[in-house]
């Protein structure tokens, strides 16, 4: 069996936005310092006068790149999503979602498997934080083939989008010639009649893995891939739900405010369903190699098999 091919979606999104800047002379990225790990480096080796690095100054540069989309520019500023979402959210809520300016934040180094950088790092609370803001587009590509489509459909949506990617180099499990890309749309990955698992980022290839072990065992799992959270596919959520009867979400992101929590909102009113929400449980992450951090907070693929499986 041939070796999985590993690509960090952090890699993906410089490599989209180069390819983006030799079309649209309009894009301009921005970073804050930090060009070589958010990978905008690539984009400012090819377009260096359409890259602005805005020094350790992350609302400083949420203002800056708001100017730049009120001049008619298509901005993407960049950062580690703790500082792009964390530490410059009234800036973003204000200066981009309230006047609903065309900026797209490309936040980096998300959820837990940042790894060594320890939990001041590791932001489990940016979808919840980019969910609340009023037409902020939030969406979480679980590789590269999906990262680099994301990016440009972002491109191409008029209004603030957040996207998320991650340090870790991850599995590609999209077919590039296949996959399509839509805003709001999620993809049946595998069907099932027994649960649904509804997966979002680098979850999403730990819950095909949790899918196969559950079929060994008899158990036939529905898995969803929900790589945009707002506007969540409220359609097939719903309509996976009254077929399978019970729900898991599994997420790199904090239990409360995230994917699982988008799901629930949607099921409560519509279509009452039980839910399993895996996760990160309401606790900050701890330094580690991401590997073994994404195995103890229960996130790898025979962690999220047994939970589905006492669930059932």
């Amino acid at each position: 069996m041939s070796e999985v091919k590993k690509i960090a979606t952090r890699e993906s999104y410089g490599n989209a936005l180069v390819e983006l800047g030799k079309i649209h002379e309009e894009l301009v990225v921005l970073d804050a310092d930090l060009a070589g790990a958010t990978k905008t480096g690539m984009f400012k080796k090819a377009f260096p006068e359409r890259f602005f690095d805005c020094g350790i100054a992350e609302a400083n540069m949420t203002g800056i790149a708001a100017g730049f989309a009120a001049c008619g520019k298509v901005p993407f500023m960049s950062s580690f999503a703790m500082f792009a979402a964390g530490r410059a959210f009234e800036q973003v809520r204000n200066s981009i979602g309230y006047p609903h300016l065309n900026v797209k934040i490309g936040a980096s180094h998300a959820g837990i498997s940042v790894g060594e950088d320890g939990a001041s790092h590791q932001c489990n609370e940016d979808i919840a934080l980019m969910r609340m803001i009023p037409g902020m587009v939030v969406i979480n590509p679980c590789d590269d083939v999906e990262a680099r489509a994301a990016v440009k459909a972002a491109y191409e949506y008029n209004g603030p989008v957040y996207l998320r990617f991650g340090r870790l180099a991850i599995p590609v499990i999209n077919d590039e010639n296949e996959y399509e890309f839509e805003i709001g749309k999620g993809i049946v990955l595998k069907e099932g009649k027994d649960v649904t698992i509804i997966a979002t980022g680098l979850c999403v290839y730990e819950a095909l893995g949790a899918a196969q072990m559950l079929a060994e065992d008899g158990i036939d799992a529905e898995v969803l891939n929900i790589h945009t959270i707002k506007p969540l596919d409220e359609e097939l959520v719903l309509a996976s739900a009254a077929k399978t009867k019970k729900v898991v979400t599994v997420e790199e992101h904090s239990v409360i405010g995230g994917l699982g929590s988008a799901v629930c909102d949607v099921l409560c009113e519509k279509a009452p369903a039980q839910v399993m929400k895996i996760g990160i449980q309401d606790v900050f992450g701890e330094s580690g190699p991401a590997l073994e951090l994404i195995r103890k907070y229960g996130l790898d693929a025979e962690n999220i098999y047994k939970k589905v499986k006492a669930y059932v």
